[in-house]
């Protein structure tokens, strides 16, 4: 009897017992409900398969998907002071920070990037929503500055991927500061001639959208983003009436002249190709990486026919 249960059972439910599936095989869209294969969905850039609902996506992964074959350098940033204020809620900041950067494995909410999109070269800035909501905090301002310097060293033109829901309360003014320096880094690129385009992708809301967010010479968003200062609950709770539908969404921002363009993320790579181009006085770019056709030579006029070799 003790063979049979300590060895035949054992054997027998382990050949039949059914196998664990890991958790993070499949993520739940959150518009629609349906379960997507997480290998699925990263092919089509996070981008729901069924509603083709935009889920956020880390600045690494977006940049992987946007540069030439997905290689890009970071461009350094410089480190602030780790807690200005020693600030405390429920935890202390430095220990929500230790948690944001090993969930994320980043430094800040803000990565900064150098490479090349269809033989163009650019400078990209990436906020991610899930390092602490993206909050502006002193960090995002450096990291602005250096894109912007970077930039202008370089002559290139700055793209800014904006996800955020504002200035970070733990570090108080120094955040609300980093709104007028960010505008100055702005300007810097204005005075030097080069081009900032703007990507609101959802949620942009606070103190970002009240600065850099909406400074770029061209500002394009992803479909449905919430693009707002303060957002649709605290306005209908303050004026007491029903907002309008789809109110403070990338298309309704369209429509009243807020925004430029609403561009699929699939679509985003081609979009700043030809946006940039156009505003750096280049070519246009030339599809599927081919050397540029031979100019057609003109056909000879009567009188360079019938004049003597």
């Amino acid at each position: 009897m003790n063979w049979i249960t300590n060895y035949v059972r054992p054997t027998i439910n382990s050949l039949f017992s059914r196998r664990e599936v890991p958790e993070n095989l499949w993520t739940k869209c959150g518009e629609c409900g349906t379960m997507l294969f997480h290998r699925e969905l990263k092919d089509n850039l996070n981008v729901c398969t069924t509603c083709d609902h935009h889920m956020a996506i880390t600045p690494r992964d977006r940049f992987a998907a946007l540069f030439d074959g997905g290689i890009f350098t970071e461009v350094k940033v410089p480190e602030p002071v780790a807690d200005p204020l020693h600030f405390r809620d429920q935890k202390k900041y430095p220990e929500r920070m230790k948690a944001a950067q090993k969930t994320t494995g980043e430094k800040d909410a803000m990565l900064v990037a150098q490479g090349e999109i269809a033989r163009t070269p650019i400078i990209a800035v990436g906020q991610d929503f899930s390092f602490m909501g993206g909050s502006m905090g002193m960090y995002v301002g450096n990291a602005l500055l250096a894109a912007a310097e970077r930039a202008v060293e370089l002559k290139r033109p700055l793209v800014l991927f904006s996800a955020a829901g504002g200035a970070r309360m733990q570090e108080g003014i120094l955040s609300l500061m980093q709104m007028p320096r960010t505008t100055v880094a702005v300007e810097m690129l204005r005075e030097a001639g080069l081009p900032y385009v703007v990507v609101l992708t959802h949620p942009t809301t606070g103190g970002v959208t009240a600065s850099y967010a909406m400074l770029g010479d061209v500002q394009i968003a992803e479909p449905n983003a919430l693009i707002c200062f303060a957002g649709p609950r605290v306005i209908e709770q303050t004026i007491r009436e029903k907002l309008p539908e789809g109110f403070q969404r990338a298309e309704y921002l369209l429509d009243h002249g807020m925004l430029d363009r609403v561009t699929h993320r699939k679509n985003m790579r081609d979009e700043l190709t030809t946006v940039l181009r156009m505003l750096m006085k280049q070519p246009p770019a030339v599809r599927g990486d081919l050397p540029p056709p031979d100019p057609v030579a003109k056909p000879a006029t009567p009188t360079e026919k019938a004049a003597p070799k």
